[in-house]
């Protein structure tokens, strides 16, 4: 017999035990949100394994799990790229090209929006405001913010990203030896 804390669908147990918390609470159903935050948090994003043992776990249909996670923008349901790179496209960014620079990356990577490239280190997304308004267009690489970005800067910020990453194995080589 499996305990609370055993892993199924590759849930942590502390992932169950948050579950198994939520159902001891009145209305467990409306923890739902709360829960997928955790796992996709501890993943990076929500698997369909993961979707159907939420709902399982919480005795909620998966279509409503499923339904749930569509429908936030911010439960992703692909895994990432180690770089996600998310080009705004809200109205001040919009306006002064956006479009335009989110072509650009999508026709460098060869990805569309909401995919990740083939070697699992790039994603691309949209967003609506990163709050840089004056910076317009804006496109944020993990935590980096890019401002007054053109379409001719792509392909310089992919190979500034791509030095980074050729850095980065140099200097674990260097470790190892």
């Amino acid at each position: 017999m499996m305990t609370t804390t055993e892993n199924r669908q590759g849930l942590t147990p502390a992932i169950l035990e948050f579950i198994e918390s939520c159902k001891t609470r009145e209305h467990p159903e409306s923890f739902l949100i709360a829960v997928l935050h955790k796992v996709q948090e501890e993943f990076g994003y929500l698997s369909r394994e993961h979707l159907d043992e939420v709902a399982h776990l919480l005795s909620i249909p998966t279509s409503y799990v499923f339904g749930v996670a569509t429908f936030y923008h911010f439960f992703r349901l692909q895994p990432q790229g180690k770089y996600s790179i998310s080009v705004c496209l809200g109205t001040a960014c919009f306006v002064k090209g956006a479009d335009k620079v989110l072509e650009a990356f999508q026709n460098h990577l060869g990805i569309g929006m909401g995919e990740t490239t083939k070697d699992g280190l790039f994603s691309l997304t949209n967003t609506r405001c990163l709050g840089v308004c004056g910076l317009a267009p804006v496109v944020m690489v993990n935590d980096k913010v890019y401002g007054q970005v053109t379409p001719q800067q792509v392909p310089e910020i992919l190979n500034r990203i791509k030095k980074e990453i050729e850095n980065e194995a140099a200097g674990q080589e260097d470790d190892t030896e």
